[in-house]
């Protein structure tokens, strides 16, 4: 049965037009009318019936030097019987060079929308396109795009790195000040929709005031509940705009399925919620329709990205196409404690894998041959080693099952972390008297999330090996907060620098910890002092990253917005970093 409908996903066919277009060659545009002026027109026989237009906008995806997918959907008129509508291109936002004016089919199996491979486009150049019905004479907005650059056209790429958008935690303020940016591309690196209900996570005090709740209201399980959740988030304004100014380059997360997937199940999907395989394949139909790449097979979202031979952006699905099942530690826990004998051979297993096999060989292949400056991994989980103190993992465990700090456990954590920092310092100071007790107290340690990189440690080196001699950077969402990190080996060796992006909208820690500066400032220093390789963390804010790659360096700058809950797109750098 799996293999069946895996098998139906991979073969399921899209219409995508493919246009080519007339280089060197001005068309006449389609039509020349103004909105005003259209609304001077007399309307044709028959009068279109209902609600029609591009109510969702439009995008473009996955550009190259030479193409770039574009994207919208169409709501026809009632008694509109055509599936064609036009698009039209040009080098100019007053559509008067126009270099592709063509009929293309609206895709009436997958939601009305449209999905168009614009090919034959010059390197490092930005074009402008647009959508109509000639039976409506509805037009959609004016979309601008980007093509990749050549090599040697550009002195540096800039990459807007985002992830985790929750509809009803708050407002899209990050996509609106990524609009914003010099960004050329966007990398969005998952979660960009969530599956709960109305009364499902990411809820809160302004949810209702500010109207954001799911729609449907209930945890979307059905192809049809999929696209409605899709098309309530491709309504929301700011993320229009952002589509509208810059391509994306995607890659789903667990939530455009449910939560902590994997391929074979979920932590959010239970028996009376039908069977997991048809749900993930409705929902990774649906991301198709609506976040199309550019790919041979659907069930397969690895590719890889030459920007100009300054990067080589390879992006992974860590999630869904071979990723095991993540280890849990609560089923280490005996009377006596952790099991730490049994979780440790479990989580060395030489043959758990987070890529699958096809994958982690398509992926070792690419390094192996890339010749850009920069080998970059777009990873939807963070890939550098967070590790903590087991003390400490034990304490932040209790919290989060609790879903808040309350005083006894955050007194309990300040006071271990008091400690430990004590401890540090001694040793740096060369204090003979510090015991191999108060030693094993700061280096027994353990992975606090076993849902990344950290869980599969095992395959993260044989992709740090692969990765030798490369100059290898991961960019990394899901945890909501935002981290920079060195990649070390399990020799300690140092592969390459991690840059994590907090989230769009979804709640970090500071839902655990609350969002006191006296409490969560203390904890992300805390996890500095005491992580080996952590750089910064911010466990409170929601932004982006914006990565810069030169063939001299790769600059990457933390962006975060003021809140979540009034429309603001002002933001604050909080942190940079340059890695020669």
């Amino acid at each position: 049965m799996k293999k069946n409908i895996m098998n139906a996903v991979s073969r399921r066919k899209f219409i995508r037009n493919s246009i080519i277009v007339a280089s060197g060659t001005t068309l006449l545009p389609l039509s020349a009318c103004t909105e005003d002026e259209i609304l001077e027109v007399i309307d044709p026989e028959p009068i279109p019936e209902g609600e029609y237009g591009f109510f969702e906008g439009v995008a473009s995806f996955d550009p190259s030097s030479s193409q770039v997918l574009l994207w919208t959907r169409y709501t026809p008129a009632s008694n509109e019987n055509t599936n064609e509508i036009t698009l039209e291109v040009a080098t100019d936002m007053e559509f008067l060079n126009v270099i592709a004016n063509e009929k293309v089919i609206i895709d009436t199996a997958s939601d009305y929308t449209v999905n168009v491979d614009v090919s034959g486009l010059k390197s490092n150049t930005s074009y402008y396109y647009r959508f109509s019905s000639e039976f409506t004479k509805a037009i959609s907005p004016v979309g601008k795009t980007k093509t990749l650059p050549s090599t040697g056209e550009v002195n540096d790429v800039k990459l807007a790195v985002v992830s985790c958008a929750n509809y009803q935690a708050g407002l899209f303020n990050v996509y609106g000040a990524v609009a914003l940016s010099d960004a050329d591309v966007v990398v969005h690196l998952g979660d960009y929709i969530y599956e709960y209900g109305v009364d499902g996570y990411g809820v809160n005090e302004q949810t209702a005031s500010l109207k954001r709740f799911h729609q449907p209201d209930g945890e979307i399980l059905s192809i049809e509940d999929y696209r409605t959740r899709y098309r309530q988030y491709r309504q929301d304004s700011q993320l229009q705009q952002l589509h509208q100014t810059k391509p994306f380059i995607c890659v789903w997360d667990d939530h455009e399925i449910t939560n902590d997937a994997y391929k074979d199940g979920a932590e959010n999907h239970n028996e009376g919620e039908g069977d997991y395989e048809t749900r993930k394949a409705y929902a990774l139909q649906v991301w198709h329709e609506y976040l199309p790449a550019r790919v041979a097979d659907n069930a397969k979202i690895y590719r890889s990205f030459d920007f100009g031979g300054i990067v080589d952006l390879h992006m992974l699905d860590t999630r869904i196409i071979g990723r095991e099942k993540q280890l849990d530690y609560s089923n280490y826990f005996t009377a006596t404690g952790l099991d730490a004998a049994k979780f440790v051979a479990d989580w060395g297993n030489t043959n758990r894998t987070l890529l699958g096999a096809e994958q982690r060989g398509w992926l070792a292949g690419q390094l192996a041959s890339g010749t850009a400056k920069w080998q970059v991994l777009g990873s939807q989980v963070l890939m550098g080693t967070y590790t903590i103190p087991v003390e400490l993992l034990q304490i932040v465990a209790a919290i989060a099952a609790s879903g808040a700090a309350s005083t006894e456990l955050l007194l309990q954590y300040q006071q271990s972390v008091t400690e430990l920092l004590t401890i540090k310092g001694r040793i740096a100071q060369g204090d003979p008297t510090v015991t191999a007790e108060e030693k094993a107290r700061l280096t027994t340690v353990l992975p606090y999330n076993l849902d990344a990189w950290d869980g599969y440690p095992v395959e993260r080196e044989i992709i740090f090996g692969a990765a030798a001699g490369k100059k290898l950077i991961t960019l990394a969402g899901d945890t909501h907060n935002a981290w920079n990190s060195n990649l070390m080996d399990a020799s300690g060796n140092t592969i390459g620098e991690e840059f994590a992006t907090a989230s769009v909208s979804s709640p970090g820690f500071e839902g655990i910890f609350g969002s006191d500066p006296s409490v969560i400032g203390p904890f992300e220093q805390a996890n500095v002092a005491l992580i080996e390789g952590l750089k910064y963390a911010d466990a409170s804010r929601r932004g982006y990253v914006l990565a810069t790659f030169s063939n001299a360096s790769a600059n990457a700058e933390w962006h975060f917005v003021n809140d979540v809950f009034s429309e603001d797109t002002s933001t604050t750098t909080a942190h940079s970093t340059i890695v020669s």
